[in-house]
């Protein structure tokens, strides 16, 4: 169940950048969008504390956390990368193809 929750949390952390204009999640919209590198950041940093999250859910669940070459986080790193592909393609794609189907109706 946990492992569940887990990537579900995970695929809604890796969109959430793409698919909102609040500065790290919290702050007021930028005007008139928020750039590319920042998105980007925001993804790292949402990354990184799903990272946190799973190596705690370890430890609760099994009493410890086991180590881990690069490769692992390697491997977190792109399956989070492919978790946000939804939101990059909505944002960078399909939203301008909506605006404009909107705008000529």
């Amino acid at each position: 169940m946990l492992i569940t929750i887990l990537l579900i949390a995970s695929i809604i952390a890796a969109n959430l950048p793409w698919l909102t204009e609040r500065t790290l999640l919290v702050f007021a919209p930028m005007k008139p969008a928020k750039p590319v590198w920042l998105r980007l950041l925001e993804w790292f940093i949402l990354y990184i504390i799903i990272g946190g999250v799973a190596i705690g859910l370890e430890i609760k669940a099994t009493g410890g956390s086991h180590a881990q070459d690069w490769e692992f986080y390697w491997v977190t790193f792109f399956l989070f990368m492919i978790f946000a592909l939804p939101g990059f393609i909505y944002r960078n794609d399909l939203k301008h193809l909506l605006d404009r189907a909107r705008r000529s109706n």
